[in-house]
């Protein structure tokens, strides 16, 4: 059987290749673990200098991480997904708090898991064929993996504009963001690699040297209107504005929020206002780990990968089913602390 991670020293360069690209490489435990595993071995091996992230074949980076698992988990004791979501939280911790140089290339599509493998590293490398998106709400669930963390410091209000409606960015929308530290077209990619294995201690001089201008980013656009319409952390007051500006561009997003969970656009609003609060990113994880164990087992996250990815009628019918009927004390229900002896950790060294 093909190994789902592909590890290697190259020259002086530990490599992680994702290949399990019949489902765009999307992150199941063990491969959570593979990924741990390497890590910790190269963190204590001098001659490793630096670590890279990649997919080894088809058309994206990471599409997230098994969530048909997470759902059929969720609706039972949600043991497996809780054991999921602890292992992946700690991936995400280790890639955060790692000292030597990590870069990930983000060619393909970047979504969920793959933003929590991705945003940690010290560079991140978009490409024209990049797509990214945090789309959790569309079944349910919150943009995890550290986004309460990365989307709140992004600029003015668009983090809760992509934590809400999941839209897609590009590679030059993910530059001009700061999600990615470097625009490098694709085709230049393998040569990029070879030098760095090369010579890591010249890393940031080469991704700079492979740089290319990006195209114009189409999110500067509507900027104005994100840091406008979406400047409440109250998710009915985002509707209200957008549903008073009449224009276009407001009515195509407030369509696609009545799409949404209307519990997890709350709850996502939440994360982000606490992540943008937390000065460590250990105590991001530990609190998203106490929502992610709630928020699995309720309606809405196994109606919501029904809906959308088992069936595929994409008819999800949410509850409760208005932003009204979302109680806060529902929100304050989910993110209470999980019991000592059950709350996230990160490794022990």
């Amino acid at each position: 059987m093909t190994s789902e991670i592909l590890t290697a020293v190259d020259q002086k360069v530990g490599r992680i290749r994702l290949n399990r690209p019949n489902a765009i490489h999307a992150l199941t435990r063990d491969m959570c673990s593979t990924m741990i595993a390497a890590l910790v071995e190269w963190r204590e091996r001098p001659e490793v200098e630096a670590v890279t992230i990649d997919h080894a074949e088809g058309r994206g980076f990471c599409a997230g991480g098994d969530v048909v698992m997470l759902a059929r988990s969720g609706a039972g004791d949600g043991a497996e997904a809780r054991a999921f979501f602890h292992e992946e939280y700690r991936l995400n911790h280790l890639l955060f708090t790692y000292a030597k140089p990590t870069i990930a290339f983000m060619d393909g599509i970047t979504m969920g898991g793959g933003v929590g493998i991705s945003q940690p590293c010290r560079f991140r490398v978009a490409t024209e064929n990049t797509r990214f998106a945090m789309p959790e709400t569309a079944i349910g669930l919150f943009p995890d993996v550290g986004g309460g963390w990365y989307l709140s410091r992004l600029p003015g209000r668009t983090g809760a504009f992509l934590a809400l409606t999941g839209a897609r960015l590009d590679g030059s929308e993910c530059f001009a963001l700061g999600l990615a530290t470097h625009y490098i077209p694709s085709l230049a990619l393998d040569d990029l690699k070879a030098r760095i294995a090369a010579e890591p201690e010249r890393i940031e001089a080469l991704l700079d040297e492979c740089s290319a201008t990006p195209p114009p980013a189409r999110i500067e656009q509507n900027r104005e209107a994100i840091d406008r319409l979406f400047a409440s952390d109250d998710y009915e007051e985002i509707l209200a504005a957008l549903e008073a500006d009449g224009s276009d561009w407001a009515r195509k997003e407030l369509e696609t929020l009545r799409t949404k969970s209307p519990q997890a656009c709350k709850v996502s609003l939440r994360i982000l206002y606490d992540g943008a609060r937390v000065q460590d990113f250990m105590h991001e994880m530990r609190q998203e780990y106490a929502v992610a164990s709630r928020v699995v087992q309720r309606h809405d996250f196994v109606e919501g990968v029904r809906a959308l990815l088992v069936d595929k009628d994409n008819s999800p019918v949410w509850e409760p089913p208005t932003p009204e009927a979302v109680t806060q004390h529902l929100i304050d229900t989910i993110f209470a602390p999980m019991p000592e002896d059950e709350e996230w950790t990160p490794l022990a060294f």
